[in-house]
């Protein structure tokens, strides 16, 4: 269990650093944001957890396919505030197309010979 609290706490503290980075800085909070931290903490914590090779490498290969869907909200969403459609809505519009196409990756991916 204390593990568990570590990891979380690293965790959400990267992300109140993002937010407070942002608050002043957004273009560095963007780059902070935009670093891959969540995903190797998330290798570092299987690979503790497992010392399974082949995992990581799986879970690798399963974060580059799942970014790719996700990158159309980080357009739509600055669109639609800048348009001045509400932050709830441009949020929520930018959340659907992502889970769209994450849907699309994940029916479309395996057709593909990509194991997700």
């Amino acid at each position: 269990m204390p593990y568990l609290l570590i990891k979380a706490l690293i965790s959400g503290l990267l992300v109140a650093l993002v937010s407070e980075v942002a608050k002043r800085y957004p273009g560095i909070g963007g780059l902070i944001a935009s670093l891959p931290l969540v995903s190797v903490l998330g290798m570092i914590w299987l690979w503790r957890d497992t010392h399974d090779a082949e995992r990581i490498a799986a879970h690798a290969t399963g974060t580059f396919w799942f970014v790719l869907p996700s990158m159309p909200m980080f357009l739509v969403i600055p669109a639609l505030l800048r348009r001045g459609v509400g932050f709830a809505p441009a949020m929520m519009a930018g959340c659907l197309l992502t889970m769209g196409l994450y849907l699309a990756m994940i029916v479309i991916g395996p057709r593909l010979g990509l194991r997700l």
